[in-house]
């Protein structure tokens, strides 16, 4: 491997400037994967890129990451399409008789429904939001609710959308294989994961008065105890029209048996999601048939609408994982362990790690792209100056559980506001301190494991 010296450091440069400007994540990560191509190659520069596009997309480890992926993206649109939800929140429903139960409420739906941020966030939003406005409750509040407990929930769950894409970068990691399989990894790090443990556990917290209502949020209850309105007079052109009830509800069993049969399977097949969530889909398709909650040509629709749902996710997860593969091409990595490595503590490394990225991926809203272009950077360092691997990985992943959480402009606030019918940034702006909450007690986290550990 040639030695290109400081100018390896380009392509994550220009991939996170991009980022910043246009919030495009996949385009970022292609532009950065075709400069380090340049770097490697010169005019050559094209056919190299197709060559590790290549590799990548034809490596089976791979297959199983976009498989396990896209047919998750078909069983969430499934049960969608046959609201195989409505029975279970029909029941939640009955004990939602005040505001801290029906928070709390919302809060536990948000730990059961952790298969996927989007099912969980607009499950619990489209159930919640008429008992919100019954009890007064500020919507800004329920927002905050169903947001922590969509991708900080999901980063604790090893069955779960999330638990795959990150088990797929990881797998990439060389340094990383003796601690086994990409998902082994994945599920070492969740007793460390620290920013999605604190971001669930302050939300009760917040609703039980323990932690007070602060700036915005507490200027939201101050304007609902005021005006009797739950949302700004700027969200209401998204709540002009009201929802019929859902005359025709659910069973308990149309939600929870295929996701029984989600999670036996995946552990039946040692830990292999892409045979639990084949299972799962089966079950649930097999009993909404029979039941005629869906007809077989909206099965069709919904199976394929869904698969097609993850393409972006697809794509991500492509460019990213060729994009790994081209800056190792270049010794990107070598390089900056080369040069920092005198310099750095294993104790302070993974805090300084989630501070780093964190930022980056709030700055970028790209709670994927960024973390996954810092993975080849950071573990090398790591495991060059004696820092625990795991802990790394953890800090990393953390700060892509910030990202997603706390940006005003990445996908999980902007669908948690959608879900809530309040403009965007009212919710981002309301759960931004308790995120800086969350994000003090991970960095505390970080700092004491990491001194622990060395």
């Amino acid at each position: 491997m040639d030695n290109y010296g400081i100018i390896t450091l380009l392509p994550p440069i220009l991939i996170i400037a991009f980022a910043l400007i246009t919030k495009k994540t996949f385009e970022a990560l292609v532009l950065g994967g075709l400069v380090g191509c340049v770097i490697a190659y010169g005019t050559g520069f094209f056919g190299g890129y197709l060559d590790f596009l290549y590799e990548t997309m034809s490596d089976t480890g791979n297959i199983w990451v976009i498989l396990t992926v896209g047919i998750f993206g078909s069983f969430i649109a499934i049960m969608r399409k046959a609201k195989a939800t409505s029975g279970f929140t029909a029941l939640v429903l009955k004990y939602s008789n005040s505001e801290k139960k029906s928070m709390m409420i919302s809060w536990i739906m948000g730990i059961i429904i952790f298969v996927d941020e989007y099912l969980n966030v607009l499950t619990i939003g489209n159930v919640m939001r008429s008992v919100c406005d019954k009890q007064k409750t500020p919507r800004e509040m329920l927002a905050y609710v169903i947001d922590s407990t969509g991708v900080p929930v999901c980063m604790l769950i090893p069955i779960s959308t999330q638990a795959v894409y990150w088990a797929g970068m990881l797998a990439e990691e060389k340094e990383l294989a003796y601690l086994g399989s990409g998902m082994d990894i994945f599920i070492k790090t969740i007793p460390f994961s620290f920013y999605a443990m604190a971001a669930t556990v302050v939300v009760p917290l917040v609703i039980l008065g323990v932690i007070p209502k602060i700036g915005p949020m507490k200027k939201a209850y101050q304007r609902t105890l005021n005006t009797g309105m739950t949302y700004n007079e700027g969200s209401r052109k998204f709540n002009l029209t009201v929802e019929d009830p859902d005359e025709n509800t659910s069973s308990l069993w149309d939600f929870f048996l295929p996701m029984i049969a989600l999670i036996g399977g995946t552990f039946y097949f040692d830990v292999d999601l892409l045979h639990g969530v084949i299972i799962g889909t089966v079950v649930a398709s097999a009993m909404y048939l029979i039941k005629r909650r869906i007809t077989f040509s909206e099965f069709s629709e919904a199976f394929i609408s869904g698969f097609a749902d993850m393409f972006l996710m697809f794509a991500i997860i492509i460019s990213a994982l060729t994009l790994q593969k081209v800056l190792a091409a270049i010794g990107m990595s070598d390089f900056i362990v080369d040069t920092v490595a005198p310099y750095m503590s294993p104790a302070l490394l993974p805090a300084m790690a989630f501070i780093i990225v964190a930022v980056l991926s709030f700055v970028t809203g790209s709670c994927w792209g960024v973390p996954a272009v810092t993975l080849p950077i950071i573990v090398p360092l790591g495991m060059a100056v004696g820092a625990d691997p795991v802990l790394t990985v953890a800090a990393i992943l953390s700060s892509a559980t910030f990202g997603a959480h706390a940006c005003f402009y990445s996908d999980a606030t902007v669908l948690s506001s959608s879900a809530a019918g309040i403009e965007n940034m009212d919710h981002a702006l309301t759960q931004i301190p308790y995120a800086l909450i969350a994000g003090g007690v991970a960095i505390i986290g970080f700092l004491v494991t990491g001194f622990i550990m060395a």
